[in-house]
């Protein structure tokens, strides 16, 4: 045996990439993507050509689609029959195409899912849109390339007057790369096509003042534009779509959701099942029943709702939980000179554009060939009949047409084609009236050469011929939009509606963890009792501060580095009293050493209304609380520091309020809010309060705080805790009415003085007395402006909670130790305290 001759050794690893290159070459560009100027992948186009040579246009009968198929797969095609039928039936489906190609007759499949019934019992006819897409095939506007055995040709790509791609979009997946383009509305793609020719530099921005969004063949809702705006920019992008539903009232007093529309290429009867499912699960809970009662006159799903269910509620679970809300991930991937591109939404439109120029410039020097061939045939005859006599002479005499025709040829200055028409010319073409129509054909002819190559050498004259097109387009095809899209950010679909709008107690540790609680767990005790563990910590944690607010609500949260966060109140975990809550850094980016000092409920971000911030060395600062109002998920700048200061403080005031500042070593100042001239969000701010260790110019007539001496009150002696330096601003408030400013300290002690004690000084001053400061008090906690209406929740270093109402506790002098509020414990101190609206009805 002889040995194999010419072997080559070839690197498997080499040959593996080189073999799996072509492989997805070829998946991408000869099955998987659609080509970007017909937006049809290969089998859609052979289906149309082959109806096309079938002859089975609009206007005639219907042919099966076995015989379609048949043709599809021996002459072009040369894959498995289901592909190319189910590739057909798509074609022909209204749920599924917003333009159907194909006008199909049988059963073509349902929005439920089904099958379409087997080829050989449909039938299928190209639809009047579709001749759009093959028209001008025949006159040498594409290039064709031989089928799989080289026996035929088959058109690379269709004319296509249609933008396919755009108004019928396409999905496929290729090997590493896919594509998921949505459908869109004609006369909007029509509209944004005729503006890009007229302005070849259009802006994105301007094209999508034509087209609005995508427009899907089953309707339903399109929430918010910035999936749309960034697919449209870049070619990638998530729009999200919902059902169109309706709250009915039924007889029995009850309410019924009706789901008339659904998203895009969602299964109806997968998504009757799945809402089935949900609510054998308990996770969706009061429906009573749920009903398909769709028909040839449109889709209606009835879900009844259980007496008292709110539907509200009950359809935004629906939204979140099952696929009457869904998203279309956009990914406009497409072949463009046969390599795959990503395209944004008008270079889309420049290569259609771009290809219609080049079909119209072939489909123009074709017909120029053709009437420059007939022109020249109609010379000659032109030329016989007008010496029709010696013509006839010529031929009499002649032995043969070869010898005629030599004889014309010489005569008249002929060319082989034109003698050939001559000699072929009927007697009856001889007489007056036919000589005339020839003649008059002949000028006609030269007319439409002359046109023609006006068309060819001015390019603006090309342009007006793809204005008319459109514009004909739009008259004959264009319909009204069917997806409507909601603009306004704010209706877009939020967890919100999911979660009641109770009031609840947020609380925050002093190592940054923190929940909420709903009101109703916190009881109402007794004035001097040891109070209720508020929250479970451990040694080195304690509970730092508590606010009142509401789950709908926005807060502001400001830490003590002078940045905001905004969080929504429903964000926080929902836990038990005594839980330990979640970390404040899993909600935001907190830096080291970062923490929440403050937290404010947010409605709505209004003008007119103002942040004002205060320090820890008394600085106050007021900004628009506009310039809150987009807070990044990083954070923003609240105001500017200094190096050896914190923020304190923030409240939301209205510009003519009145500010009232505390500091540890029992001293408040209160002035008008409009002595502080608004800032922006990096400024410092101004001195709102004048410590005892800052040496600025301005001055008070109030001496300064005795901080050595001891002190007489109405109570006991004691000495004074705070030395200079030692003294900050513990808080501020907003004075609203005429009541009483109640003052705590560490060791339980407080007090309530009544407002008018508080005479209204210039800001920077070193303010008055509020409360004495002494061992027996400890220094001050914090401030708050009390009425008699009120709960006062006070809180401890160790977690402990004590809630009463403010009206127990005396109204008394500024210069006094104030009464015991609750006891402390050895090595416990209060930490924090807040009003609470008192609850109708709850224990005490």
């Amino acid at each position: 045996m002889e040995p194999v001759q010419n072997i080559l050794p070839i690197k498997i690893e080499d040959e593996l990439r080189t073999s799996f290159l072509d492989y997805s070459m070829s998946v991408i560009v000869s099955r998987a993507l659609p080509d970007a100027r017909d937006g049809l992948k290969p089998v859609h186009r052979r289906i149309l050509y082959a109806m096309y040579q079938l002859r089975n246009f609009y206007n005639r009968p219907h042919l099966k689609s076995a015989r379609i198929v048949g043709d599809v797969l021996g002459r072009f095609h040369p894959h498995g029959d289901t592909a190319v039928y189910e590739a057909l039936v798509r074609l022909a489906q209204d749920f599924s195409m917003r333009y159907q190609l194909i006008d199909g007759q049988g059963n073509f499949g349902s929005v439920d899912g089904d099958s379409a019934a087997a080829m050989r019992y449909t039938e299928s006819r190209l639809k009047k849109i579709a001749g759009l897409m093959l028209a001008d095939i025949d006159k040498d506007t594409v290039d064709f390339t031989a089928n799989y055995d080289g026996k035929e040709l088959e058109p690379v790509v269709l004319p296509a007057k249609l933008p396919q791609l755009l108004i019928n979009g396409a999905s496929g997946i290729a090997v590493g790369m896919a594509t998921n383009i949505p459908p869109h509305n004609i006369k909007e793609i029509a509209y944004a096509l005729l503006a890009l020719i007229e302005n070849p530099k259009i802006t994105i921005e301007r094209i999508m003042d034509y087209v609005k969004g995508p427009d899907f063949p089953t309707a339903g809702l399109i929430y918010g534009v910035t999936g749309i705006r960034q697919a449209y920019l870049t070619g990638h992008g998530s729009v999200v779509m919902r059902a169109r539903t309706k709250v009915e009232d039924t007889k029995n007093g009850r309410e019924r959701i009706v789901v008339t529309e659904i998203p895009y290429q969602v299964n109806k009867s997968r998504l009757i099942e799945k809402i089935a499912e949900l609510v054998q699960d308990k996770k969706i809970e009061g429906v009573s029943d749920i009903r398909d009662e769709s028909n040839k006159d449109g889709m209606r799903i009835a879900i009844d709702l259980k007496k008292g269910e709110n539907a509200d509620i009950i359809l935004n679970n629906l939204y979140k939980l099952t696929p009457m809300q869904s998203s279309f991930g956009v990914n406009v991937v497409a072949l463009v000179d046969g390599s795959p591109r990503v395209l944004n939404i008008k270079q889309l439109l420049e290569v259609f554009y771009s290809h219609r120029r080049e079909v119209l410039i072939r489909r123009t020097a074709h017909e120029l060939l053709k009437a420059e061939e007939r022109g020249h045939i109609l010379e000659g005859l032109k030329i016989a009949v007008e010496s029709i006599d010696e013509v006839v002479a010529i031929i009499r005499k002649s032995r043969d047409p070869q010898l005629a025709g030599q004889e014309l040829k010489a005569r008249f200055g002929l060319t082989d084609i034109q003698v050939k028409a001559i000699l072929e010319m009927r007697l009856s073409r001889l007489t007056g009236l036919e000589r005339d129509k020839i003649i008059a054909e002949y000028q006609e002819v030269m007319a439409i050469i002359a046109n023609l190559k006006d068309i060819l050498e001015k390019p603006e004259r090309i342009t007006q011929l793809i204005i008319d097109e459109v514009q004909l387009l739009i008259e004959e095809f264009g319909d009204e939009r069917r997806t409507e899209i909601i603009m306004s950010a704010a209706d877009e679909f939020t967890m919100e509606s999911l979660v009641a709008d109770d009031e609840v107690a947020v609380t925050v540790s002093l190592t940054g963890y923190v929940k909420r609680t709903p009101l109703t767990q916190i009881r109402a005790q007794r004035r001097g009792g040891k109070g209720k563990s508020g929250m479970l910590t451990r040694e080195e944690d304690a509970v730092n501060s508590v606010f009142i607010t509401s789950n709908h609500q926005s807060l502001l949260c400001f830490t003590n580095s002078g940045r905001v966060f905004e969080i929504k109140v429903y964000q926080l975990p929902d836990l038990p009293l005594r839980s330990r809550g979640k970390h404040f850094a899993s909600l935001c980016k907190l830096g080291e050493g970062e923490k929440i000092v403050s937290v404010l409920p947010v409605k709505e971000f209004s003008e007119g209304h103002f942040i004002c911030s205060v320090t820890a060395k008394g600085i106050i600062k007021k900004t628009d609380l506009m310039a809150y109002s987009s807070i990044k998920t990083s954070g923003i700048i609240a105001l500017k520091l200094d190096d050896d200061d914190t923020l304190v403080s923030c409240a939301i005031t209205t510009g003519k309020n009145e500010i009232l500042l505390a500091t540890r070593a029992g001293r408040a100042i209160r002035f008008n809010e409009d002595e502080i001239r608004p800032t922006g969000r990096a400024s410092r701010g101004v001195t709102g309060i004048r410590l005892d260790d800052t040496h600025e110019e301005e001055t008070t007539e109030e001496p300064p705080v005795v901080v050595a001496d001891e002190v007489e009150t109405d109570e006991e002696p004691g000495k004074v805790l705070l030395k200079p330096g030692e003294d900050r601003v513990v808080g501020m408030q907003i004075l609203t009415d005429n009541s009483t400013i109640l003052s705590v300290c560490e060791n339980g002690y407080g007090k309530r003085t009544p407002l008018e004690e508080y005479r209204t000084q210039g800001r920077g001053g070193k303010g008055i007395y509020t409360i004495r400061v002494t061992t027996r008090n400890g220094p001050v906690v914090g401030i708050l402006q009390a009425g008699d209406t009120e709960d006062l929740m006070v809180m401890t270093s160790s977690g402990k909670i004590t809630r009463f109402n403010i009206q127990e506790i005396g109204v008394i002098g500024r210069l006094t130790q104030g009464v015991r509020l609750m006891h402390v414990e050895a090595g416990e101190k209060v930490i924090s305290l807040c009003k609470v609206q008192t609850v109708e009805g709850e224990e005490i």
